[in-house]
Parts: structure tokens; sequence; C-alpha cells
């Protein structure tokens, strides 16, 4: 506890990751804020503060323990990670930068209410854990955030309970965003996150980091696959280390995955789980659309063997795929598909997240190929292959409804990945005007579902990243497609581009829709407002 409340109130740059500056309370444990006004923390302050916060556990000599489950952490000699003491509790409160000014009023009703909801103050029932909340200004990414320091030991020397802890402080900050008139995150989507320190070693070292550019290999390795072996033998050719995860005392079995980037020589491979990368990647999600026979196992077993063992492929791809069609024929089916599934999406409903997240997940992928195929850095496609795949990874999707039946865009993605990295046709600007009709369904869908964040990034990406690379492509009118008399191809016409599409050729930097338009909301969002439980002599609390 002294350890945290040190560097809590320390204003030495040397000392943190962020510049503190004029750290203060703002809530905490009613004895302890009527000592304690709103004034500058120092050490000897802060020394104080954490000789009352562990009085309890210090009088009643509990301790806390849990398993620590860090990277690299001893393990006992059972396997299991070993015990350490944890009756200390620390979470911080955040907000994302541009958010309105947060008074500390305001911080300090919702730091009470989040104990509250936490079940560590008496509002449970049971003794109140001793807490206090600081205030040490923005982080340098810009959040407004406070930190909460609360001791495990009660004020009766009983342990409070930390189970599920994260879960449900995620549940109680969705309730106070909607309170506090704050921007709401999405109850349905949550992408994977990362460690400070895996960004800063990325930005040091002048590259990408590892998750982002492996999410975006798999993603589109795993749109372009129509099998399982087919998967792995896609992921290996866009120079990913692929290694499969045995049950136990097998060799046969596989239930998991983890890839990693080939490393320099003389280092060593930086390994990913599939679902740590992105939660709509793990092999159990991506095997709901592939095939599921003796035979497809057998054969997903043999190369995922030769993976582990760094062999050749058991069955490699030699050559392009061959089919009955030109290339031409091919491209305008593909496009016929993109097509269908543009229009089916005018009449899904906006609850059904599971198809939503299923064309996300398609649309993504196609993207990610193409990606991999024209930049070698991340530009505007890996950009919108990104910010489509948030959309793509539902929070829990086994609360879900199995989503109803699409195109599939595997062999659109399996044709941009055989194009080569120069080619940019009239036939590709096809395909990517539907792609950009689906883009804009999704924006859309998020509109009417007032998720505010994915609607000011998806946007964002479509309206001023990927405009310029639209712009770029050749006219897609200007290839004519031999006829195809199968359900799925349709000829391409004029008719069929929206006026948007044509604007953003000339000048427009707004991206196509399926109504035509921008992606720009055309309308201001409601003032989103707080009442405070106190009133201050002069806030104002309006958005």
């Amino acid at each position: 506890m002294q350890g945290l409340l040190s560097y809590l109130v320390s204003v030495d740059a040397d000392k943190t990751a962020n510049v503190h500056t004029d750290p203060h309370l703002v809530a905490g444990s009613p004895a302890m804020m009527a000592w304690f006004d709103d004034g500058i923390l120092d050490q000897d302050d802060a020394k104080r503060i954490a000789a009352f916060l562990d009085r309890p556990h210090k009088e009643f000599g509990v301790e806390v323990m849990r398993r620590d489950d860090r990277k690299g952490a001893p393990i006992d000699p059972d396997g299991k990670p070993q015990l350490v003491k944890a009756d200390v509790w620390h979470c911080s409160i955040s907000v994302a930068e541009g958010e309105r000014k947060i008074t500390d009023q305001e911080w300090g009703d919702i730091a009470n209410d989040f104990v509250d909801a936490m079940g560590f103050s008496e509002a449970s029932g049971k003794a109140q854990c001793r807490w206090a909340a600081v205030d040490h200004g923005a982080s340098s990414g810009g959040n407004q955030h406070i930190h909460i320091a609360l001791s495990l030991v009660r004020e009766d020397g009983t342990k409070a309970s930390v189970h599920n802890d994260r879960s449900r402080a995620q549940d109680t900050c969705r309730a106070l965003e909607k309170k506090y008139g704050l921007e709401e995150l999405s109850t349905v989507h949550a992408s994977r996150g990362y460690g400070p320190a895996e960004k800063q070693t990325a930005v040091r070292q002048g590259r990408e980091m590892h998750r982002t550019s492996l999410e975006r290999k798999v993603r589109a390795a795993s749109t372009a696959a129509s099998s399982e072996a087919e998967f792995v033998r896609q992921g290996r050719d866009t120079g990913l280390l692929m290694r499969p995860r045995y049950a136990k005392n097998t060799t046969d079995v596989v239930v998991g995955y983890s890839v990693a980037e080939r490393p320099p020589k003389g280092e060593r491979p930086v390994w990913f789980g599939g679902g740590k990368i992105a939660r709509d990647l793990g092999l159990g999600q991506l095997r709901d659309k592939w095939p599921d026979t003796a035979q497809s196992s057998l054969d997903a077993v043999a190369e995922w063997n030769a993976a582990a063992r760094n062999r050749r492929q058991v069955k490699p791809q030699r050559g392009p795929i061959k089919s009955e069609y030109t290339e031409a024929q091919q491209w305008s089916i593909h496009t016929a598909k993109a097509k269908e599934m543009a229009d089916r999406l005018a009449s899904l409903p906006v609850d059904d997240h599971a198809s939503w997240a299923k064309v996300a997940r398609e649309t993504s992928g196609v993207f990610a190929a193409w990606s991999t195929q024209l930049e070698n850095t991340a530009g505007p496609l890996a950009a919108t292959a990104a910010e489509l795949a948030k959309t793509a990874q539902l929070r829990d999707y086994r609360q879900h409804t199995k989503p109803v039946p699409f195109p599939s865009l595997a062999s659109s993605t399996m044709l941009l990945l055989a194009a080569g990295s120069k080619s940019k046709t009239a036939a590709q600007s096809a395909l990517l005007m539907q792609l950009m009709r689906t883009s804009r369904a999704i924006y859309d869908m998020h509109q009417e579902s007032n998720r505010l964040r994915e609607v000011r990034n998806l946007g964002r990406v479509l309206s001023t990243e990927l405009a310029p690379f639209v712009r770029a492509m050749p006219d897609p009118v200007a290839t004519t497609f031999a006829p195809i008399r199968t359900p799925a191809a349709e000829s391409f016409t004029e008719q069929d581009v929206p006026e948007s599409l044509r604007l953003l050729r000339l000048s427009s930097p707004v991206p196509p829709g399926a109504r035509g338009g921008s992606v720009v909301p055309t309308k201001t969002e409601p003032t989103r407002t707080y009442q405070p439980t106190k009133t201050g002599p002069e806030q104002d609390y309006g958005r």
C-alpha cells in the first residue's frame, strides 16, 4: 500500500511512466476524507494515507493470497502459479481522450458509486473496506482518470471477495457511463487490448506491434480458407510461424493454435494464441465456418504437424487455382456475391449481433488480404480491416444466436492473395465498391444502435484514410465481363455505381454508401448532461 500511494502522488517524471500533476484526493473512506481536503498531496501525506488504509490488515494480521498469474511468474511443483500476498486492490477508472471535462465532484461521485457497486462499502451489507481515490492529472495519451487504492481486509478483519472483479468492473463502468452522460462503450463488442510495454517496444524498434500484424495475416488466411488445412497453408504462405496446441497426451487432437512473426536471425519468436489476438480468431470459432468431416480433420492434423515441425506443407497449393471460368468471369462472380451480401444487409435487424459480426469478419478479412498484397507497411487497407474487425468480435459469442447464412467471400480473398503486389484493376474496383457498401451498412447499424465511438472511428477510417485509395483505383465500369449463366453472377453496369462513388473519384473525401452520401453523421448527437449529487459554485456540467 505504501508503494502504491507513493507512486500515485509522485511528480518525479523519472519514476513514473506519465507525468503526474497536482495529485489530490477526490473520494475515499469517510474518516480519511474528514482529515484531508482536496489539497495537493506529497510523500508525507502518502505515508499517512497508506498507514490508515492498511490498518485493518496490520491489526488483524489477515493475509489475502492469490495465484500469481503474471507471465514468467514462478510455479509450484504441481505446475500451478505460486501464491502471493494480495491485500491491496488497485484499479484505474479512465475515459477516452476528447471526453468532456470531468470535475473533482463528479469523479468523487463516480468513485463512490463504483466502490458501492463492487461490494467494497457498507452498501454490500458487510463491513466496509478502506479506500482512497487519487487524481494526478491526465495520462500522456490525454485520458482523464483516477486511481482507486483499496485494502481487501475489511474493518472487521474479514476478506473482501474479488471474484470475477474485472468483468464486474466493466459492467459497473457501462452503468456509470450512462448515469453520468459519458461516452458509452459497447456492451456487445470488445476487441483485445495490449500492454503498454508491448506498444513502447514497437515504437522504440520502429515497427508495427506484433499482435496487429499477426491479426491481419491470420484474418486474411482464415477468410480465404475453405478448410482448416487450407487455413494452416494460407497462414504459412503469408510468412507466419504456426504451431498447434494439442489435447493433453495427444499429437493428433488439435484444440488451439499460436502464431508468430518470423524473427530476425538470432532472436526468438514472440508467440500469441489465436484467441488472444482477437476474440473471433480462436480455433473453435474459426472451425464453425469450415466443413467437419473425418477427412478434413485428418488433413488439418497433417498440416498442423508439419507446421509444428517446420516441415513442408503436406498438400501445398501450386500455381493458380483451377477454374472453369476465366479470371474476368471469376471476378464477376465474386463481385456479385459481395453485392448480394451488401444488398441483404438492408433488411438485417440491427440487434442480430452474430450476423453483423459475421459480415464484418468476412469484409475485414478481404481488406486484410488486400493489405498483405499491396501494403509493405500498415496503410488504409490495414486500418479499414482493423476497424471492421472490432465489430466482428463479440464480447461473448455464446450469448448470441447463430448468424444467418450469407455468401462467402473466401474466393474473393483467394483471388486478391493471388493477384500480386502491384495489381490494381477495374475488376478489383468493382469488388471494392461492394465492400464499401457493406462497410457503410455496418456504419449505419452502429449509428442506429447509438454506438458513438464505433460511428466516429469507422467514419474516420472510411472518409479520411480509405478515401484516397478508393479515388486512386481504376474506374470499375471500365471492365466488361463475359456473360455467365450462374445464379450468383450479374453483369456490372453504370447504374450499379452509387452516385457517392462517382463523386468520390472527382473530389469528395467521403466514402460511398449503400444509399449514397457521407458516412459523417448528418445530425448532431443529443447533449449529454450530468446532475451532481452536490452543487458546486460555478460548475457547468453540459456537454
